[in-house]
């Protein structure tokens, strides 16, 4: 066993990476606060320790950072990828595994990163893993990772309805996903524990669509009204205006024509309040 010391300094560094390279695609806002969420609720479904949930829920929440390394133009493909395009987004496991081993916190963060592409049947990437050689990390994280993307629209579809993205999980038992944790993450969309994270990107921070364009713009956590927001996909700057527990945004009838993606440090500041001082693994 062996204890590690999370330091705040550790752990920003990691999310604010990888909240930049999620905010290099205009479809994915909020998905890594996402996909770490449902993968906690499912850790503790599963009867995971605080200990493990905090390795869980950080592991989750970095697992794309390999796709630093996949060209915009892939990333945001309207339509089907070629198999050579598919290659190279099937390398984003290693790349992750790459940038994260030089990171202090890699050894609570590495099985999210590589094995969330991983499936139970062995015909995953980037390894071929099947069965238990699959860690709970990563068997968690692959679960809640793919339910996040069926609920969320894409370039190429609308987001699913959660029934039918449920569907597909349980259709996919005992060839993508391992079939108890899927009966149990079945089990938590049904005490209605998921509506409060499915289209947000942080506690009570609902996703908004671009009037524009239809990508999701992500707001701040302390946003005001009216403030200016720029949707990340057609560079449009709007005001938002509050209504209710959400915002509308009016087209100020500018666009940038650049956006940088900036680390989001409301999800920094949300990680750093629930970070734990040591986790032995």
């Amino acid at each position: 066993m062996k204890k590690i010391e999370i330091h705040n300094h550790l752990l920003k560094s990691l999310i604010a990476l990888a909240s930049v390279i999620e905010a290099r695609d205009p479809y994915t806002g909020g998905h890594i606060w996402r996909v770490s969420r449902y993968s906690v609720l499912l850790g503790m479904r599963y009867g995971l320790d605080k200990n493990y949930q905090f390795v869980l829920e950080l592991g989750s929440m970095v697992h794309d950072l390999g796709k630093v390394g996949v060209s915009d133009g892939i990333l945001n493909k309207n339509g089907p990828l070629s198999d050579q395009e598919f290659q190279v987004v099937r390398q984003h496991p290693v790349v992750g595994g790459e940038i994260g081993q030089n990171h202090t916190l890699y050894p609570l963060i590495r099985y999210s990163i590589l094995e969330h592409h991983e499936r139970v049947d062995g015909t995953g990437y980037p390894a071929r893993l099947d069965g238990d050689s699959i860690t709970i990390w990563g068997k968690i994280t692959a679960i809640a990772d793919t339910f996040d993307a069926l609920t969320s629209p894409r370039p190429y579809r609308p987001a699913l309805p959660v029934d039918q993205a449920l569907s597909i999980l349980s259709e996919e038992k005992g060839k993508q996903f391992d079939p108890h944790l899927v009966d149990l993450f079945l089990s938590i969309a049904k005490s209605d524990k998921l509506t409060p994270i499915l289209g947000h990107a942080g506690e009570n921070r609902l996703l908004l669509s671009c009037p524009a364009c239809g990508p999701l713009i992500v707001p701040r956590p302390d946003i005001q009204d009216g403030e200016i927001l720029q949707c990340p996909s057609c560079t449009g700057r709007f005001r938002v205006h509050r209504a209710g527990d959400t915002f509308q945004l009016e087209f100020t009838g500018s666009k940038s024509g650049v956006y940088v993606p900036r680390p989001d440090d409301g999800l920094i500041r949300y990680v750093l309040k629930r970070k734990r001082k040591t986790v032995t693994l």
